[in-house]
């Protein structure tokens, strides 16, 4: 089920930002000025908790990085996240959206979405001393693939940390889960 998933994430993505002419540009702090598709675009309308006014964000995946996502805003060239695909960080993760944050996705609110179908979720990631990462799978991106439309997700259950120590695990490690979530 993960490999899958992965693969149909691949398969489901936009190339985002090329270093390529005739597209829309971007400033970045990070990797100069970047081309990239209107429609790669993640459109957060609430922004994100602490960053409200922060709406629109690029992903930038770079082979030589990967499976690292940056997402870059596009207002200031200075913020850019950091993020891994949720099943990349934990290949068991069950996915748990709130009917609310369903409805603001423009998914149905009866239902939870299919991973790699329905939508992408990324964990953001932050770095500590001498580079020990953490993801937060509390609170992940959910993506609507068919829109772009994005938000934070915050879970209403404790059974995930915001700092959930980040061992990246490839796509075809273990076995799918027996049960869904």
């Amino acid at each position: 089920m993960h490999g899958e998933y992965l693969n149909k994430v691949e398969r489901m993505r936009h190339p985002a930002c090329l270093r390529s002419g005739g597209m829309a540009q971007v400033e970045t702090r990070y990797f100069g000025t970047m081309s990239y598709e209107e429609d790669s675009v993640f459109d957060f309308p609430s922004g994100l908790p602490a960053f409200r006014m922060e709406r629109r964000f690029v992903p930038i995946e770079l082979p030589e990085h990967s499976p690292l996502i940056f997402l870059q805003s596009l207002m200031q060239p200075a913020l850019c996240f950091l993020a891994f695909p949720i099943l990349v960080v934990d290949r068991d993760y069950c996915l748990a959206v709130t009917r609310e944050d369903l409805a603001a996705l423009e998914l149905d609110p009866d239902r939870q979405p299919e991973l790699g179908a329905d939508v992408a979720v990324l964990a953001l990631l932050s770095l500590r001393d001498e580079f020990s990462a953490t993801a937060n799978l509390m609170a992940p991106l959910v993506v609507n693939l068919k829109t772009r439309r994005a938000l934070q997700a915050i879970r209403q259950d404790r059974v995930y940390s915001h700092q959930h120590p980040v061992n990246p695990q490839p796509a075809n490690a273990g076995e799918a889960r027996e049960q869904p979530c």
